[in-house]
């Protein structure tokens, strides 16, 4: 075995102790192929309001603009999935990724001890960690990493965990032996798509970010528009639904990180609670949660546009 080899196989055992669920490694080097995907997907305004994803537009596609000397992506997944169900027909839904502590937060002091593992068993590198906070196509480099294929649903599924997982990289100037993408394995399934209630999934494997619920519920600071469909019953913070439908995740297994486990609050909570929702309250449910994301103000709006549609 090389050096390459030896340096791949310590870092990929390290990463499995530290509960990520999967490793793989590419090639930092320019994304030739996704670059005219995106300038495409931001001509036509598929990002809605989320205009920091016009912003760093050669970062994105560059990671030796990143890190420099960049020479290998290492891409993790972080299992999140909460297989058992846990709002009743009388309580409002919240995206599993956000039952339990914020994620950023999780995986980032993962990553921190990861990179002092490589540090310690290799030598000193510059490197750097980035959990969905920086300018970085984390589906494309898992999809490089050979962590899985590219979903209809634009979410990366693998083969034996199907997708309610993390992405997050490691991005170093230090050589190591490189994986290669999977074959894709969606065929002529089509249940994502059709399942969309709002019509996101526009072309497989292209999502139109704006007329996605987790963009409404989430993204979107300002009042939703007139025309918006009313489809999308009981989200208040993100969905789950292209995923939940998606036939590869019946491989997925639960996660076994403490810190994900669903916040208690939101267990008592009815909608009835939901709708007199006061901003002390939120501050106890959105303390270390994702859901801090939407505010006060904006979560609040998510719950008074489904009270009167009807949902």
């Amino acid at each position: 075995m090389n050096q390459k080899d030896t340096y791949t196989q310590l870092i990929k055992e390290e990463a499995i102790r530290l509960g990520f669920s999967a490793c793989g490694i590419s090639q930092a080097k320019f994304l030739e192929k996704e670059a005219p995907n995106l300038e495409n997907w931001l001509k036509e305004g598929r990002n809605g309001e989320m205009a920091y994803m016009e912003n760093h537009f050669d970062k994105r596609l560059d990671p030796t603009l990143l890190v420099d000397g960049a020479k290998s992506v290492i891409s993790l997944l972080y299992n999140y999935h909460n297989p058992a169900p846990i709002f009743g027909s009388d309580q409002y839904k919240i995206s599993q990724y956000a039952y339990g502590e914020d994620y950023h937060e999780v995986i980032k002091e993962k990553l921190k001890l990861l990179l002092a593992f490589i540090e310690e068993q290799i030598g000193e590198v510059a490197g750097r960690a980035f959990v969905d906070s920086a300018p970085i196509l984390e589906k494309a480099w898992a999809q490089m990493s050979g962590l899985g294929w590219m979903g209809k649903n634009g979410n990366i599924i693998h083969k034996k965990a199907g997708s309610f997982f993390f992405l997050s990289e490691l991005i170093l100037d230090l050589d190591l032996a490189y994986d290669t993408p999977v074959t894709d394995h969606c065929g002529n399934c089509t249940a994502c798509i059709d399942a969309c209630p709002t019509e996101a999934i526009y072309e497989p494997q292209k999502v139109d970010g704006s007329k996605c619920i987790s963009y409404f519920t989430i993204e979107l600071k300002d009042n939703f528009p007139s025309n918006m469909p009313v489809a999308w019953k009981d989200w208040i913070f993100g969905c789950d639904i292209c995923m939940n439908v998606c036939p590869w995740n019946r491989f997925a297994k639960k996660h076994e990180e403490p810190k994900f486990e669903p916040n208690p609050l939101f267990l008592q909570m009815n909608k009835a609670d939901w709708k007199d929702l006061t901003e002390e309250v939120f501050k106890q449910i959105s303390k270390n949660s994702a859901i801090k994301r939407t505010k006060y103000n904006g979560l609040k709006r998510n719950i008074d546009y489904l009270i009167k549609s009807g949902s």
